[in-house]
């Protein structure tokens, strides 16, 4: 599949709602609610080698931020289990990207309420390379976002849901203008919270210190790489971080499904070097990931 080709017409398969379609006939009405609301919450995975990377936890988040969004989804971990899997092995199987997502559709209601409109699901998958290209290598560059992450009091902060995402495309594409990978996100307090899909982590005097997620998701594969990290014997600190505190950070790093983990040489005016122990823990990841740890 070329990369190059627009989501909407390429070849393949996806599920949705039950079965698998032609990727070209997944479509949706242009009166389906989560168009006009971002009634939608939605799941971000790799596949290495035909096996889905902590699938399960993948899952069961999806149906949680659901229930968080008022959005019961219709199928059990375990189904959205088969289907993920009927879908990358009918999509070729190998290393694959996996996006599981569930929405409210067309219905009854076109307000804010929607009760009555059914909760649609579906799963495709598809190649994809590093999320910032060559910047695993020599380090991504982020720009400092005008924009803050809300605080939890004004939307549930822990559901993976879409309408989250409208000020980090915001915040992207800023940065992207910049020349800039991606940015750096604060949060309503000022403090240091993530990339616009990516968590952070930092090092200083051999300690590993990240932003305490109390209004941000705590991903999965930021918990993986603490638990990689800690098997090193490396401290972790999870506390909040003045942005001022990254003039004497020594290295950084994102961490996320599209991520991986993904060493950072500056954010703003911040240098940071890509050292040793963002490059074993990335090496970890990758050994882990692969089934190979």
């Amino acid at each position: 599949m070329a990369e190059a080709a627009p989501y909407d017409d390429r070849d393949g398969v996806i599920w949705m709602d039950g079965k698998l379609i032609d990727w070209r006939d997944a479509k949706v009405h242009v009166l389906t609610h989560a168009l006009h609301y971002a009634s939608s919450v939605f799941e971000g995975e790799r596949a290495y080698g035909g096996k889905i990377f902590k699938s399960l936890e993948h899952s069961k988040r999806l149906i949680a931020s659901g229930e968080a969004m008022d959005m019961p989804i219709p199928w059990t971990a375990e189904e959205l289990e088969a289907a993920k899997y009927e879908t990358l092995n009918a999509n070729g199987g190998g290393d694959a990207y996996v996006r599981a997502f569930a929405w409210r559709g067309a219905g009854l209601d076109m307000g804010v309420a929607a009760a009555r409109n059914p909760i649609r699901v579906a799963i495709a998958t598809w190649g994809w390379g590093a999320y910032y290209g060559d910047a695993k290598m020599k380090g991504a560059k982020l720009d400092i976002s005008k924009w803050k992450r809300p605080s939890p009091e004004t939307i549930p902060a822990h559901a993976k849901a879409s309408g989250l995402y409208m000020i980090c495309t915001m915040s992207k594409h800023a940065a992207e203008a910049k020349g800039c990978s991606d940015a750096l996100m604060m949060d309503y307090r000022g403090y240091v919270a993530e990339a616009t899909g990516a968590n952070i982590f930092f090092v200083k005097n051999g300690s590993v210190v990240t932003p305490k997620p109390d209004c941000f998701l705590n991903g999965i594969t930021r918990q993986t790489v603490i638990d990689l990290v800690k098997s090193r014997g490396v401290e972790v600190v999870e506390r909040h971080i003045e942005p001022s505190e990254m003039e004497d950070f020594e290295q950084c790093w994102l961490t996320g499904t599209a991520a991986e983990v993904t060493p950072v040489g500056q954010i703003g005016d911040y240098n940071f070097e890509v050292g040793t122990l963002t490059r074993t823990i990335a090496e970890d990841y990758e050994k882990l990931v692969r089934g190979n740890r």
